[in-house]
């Protein structure tokens, strides 16, 4: 049981950036919307922006600062922990089997020097594969995706919520048009507490950047029973499709929120089309409202990559062994 823990773990932790399903999803070449949007639309879009298809392949790197990825949980009243990684996403996959490839390389604490290849399928009836470089043992091994509504722990993010989740699995429904007047929330800390700070040192506590965008209300109706939420809302900006929030509701009751805050890509990358759905996160921030738990995924601008002419090899499982 531990073990089987231990592989969704690492999971979870590659999977902010994929999303893997068994239903048909849209196209890496979605074509941008003209005129009126339909609900469903929109959501396709929001499924092309989270997926990186406006570019051939992105990178999270570490730079010469020491910046790089990080994911941070903290329960209510505890000291957060915090897990450093670094990440390569491939979509130029033009044909063939293979749709995308994905490679999460960790960098602290017990995970130190654990690697992750996920390969996506163009056949929408295979699953996801996954294979995994255990340093302790020397062996790439290879494990089986969870459930939907499976959560790494005290995660405040299920595997549906990250990568799991298909527009078809929910019947969606624009709420009406809006400015976004709110500012994105994050965790605040109180560093002089903390015995090692050098990760989360000047981590933003809030990001307003994105007050007074024009943004989708769309509500999304889950089709699956008994489930942990009966909808969600989400705040979707009207020329990028970026889903700067979602609230989960329960009962009429919000149970949980996921703030992302997200900047365009610049457009003098070689090979960057004029895209307005050309961007990237700098933070995943997510918090339980039952519990008071807070996660929280953060990237530095500076060391994210993108169109980079970047050897297939890389995605390889000679790659995963280090060789």
């Amino acid at each position: 049981m531990m073990r089987k823990t231990f592989f969704h773990s690492l999971i979870f932790l590659v999977s902010i950036f994929s999303i893997s399903q068994l239903h048909s999803a849209p196209p890496k070449d979605l074509a941008y919307p003209q005129g009126k949007i339909t609900a469903n639309e929109i959501i396709n879009q929001v499924y092309f922006v989270n997926h990186f298809y406006s570019v051939n392949n992105i990178s999270f790197e570490r730079d010469a600062k020491g910046h790089v990825t990080t994911m941070i949980l903290r329960s209510k009243g505890e000291k957060p922990s915090v897990i450093a990684f670094r990440r390569y996403l491939n979509n130029a996959y033009a044909d063939g089997d293979i749709k995308a490839r994905d490679l999460a390389l960790f960098g602290s604490g017990n995970l130190k020097g654990v690697r992750i290849l996920l390969t996506e399928y163009n056949d929408p009836d295979k699953r996801k594969t996954y294979k995994m470089w255990l340093p302790s043992l020397k062996k790439i091994q290879g494990f089986s995706e969870p459930e939907h509504d499976a959560a790494w722990r005290d995660s405040d993010f299920t595997y549906g919520d990250i990568y799991l989740r298909n527009p078809e699995d929910e019947k969606h429904e624009i709420l009406g048009e809006q400015n976004f007047e709110d500012c994105l929330g994050a965790m605040v800390f109180n560093l002089e507490a903390l015995s090692n700070t050098r990760l989360i040192k000047n981590i933003p506590s809030q990001q307003c950047d994105h007050r007074g965008k024009a943004v989708y209300r769309v509500k999304s109706s889950t089709k699956f029973k008994n489930w942990w939420y009966d909808y969600r809302v989400s705040y979707v900006d009207q020329s990028s499709f970026a889903d700067y929030r979602i609230d989960f509701f329960k009962d009429g009751v919000l149970v949980k929120r996921i703030d992302k805050d997200w900047v365009p890509m610049s457009d003098k990358v070689m090979n960057l089309a004029q895209d307005d759905r050309a961007i990237f996160w700098r933070y995943w921030y997510g918090k339980n409202y039952q519990t008071g738990h807070e996660t929280m995924i953060h990237t530095w601008p500076e060391v994210v990559r993108w169109n980079h002419e970047l050897k297939d090899e890389l995605w390889t499982e000679q790659s995963l062994t280090g060789n």
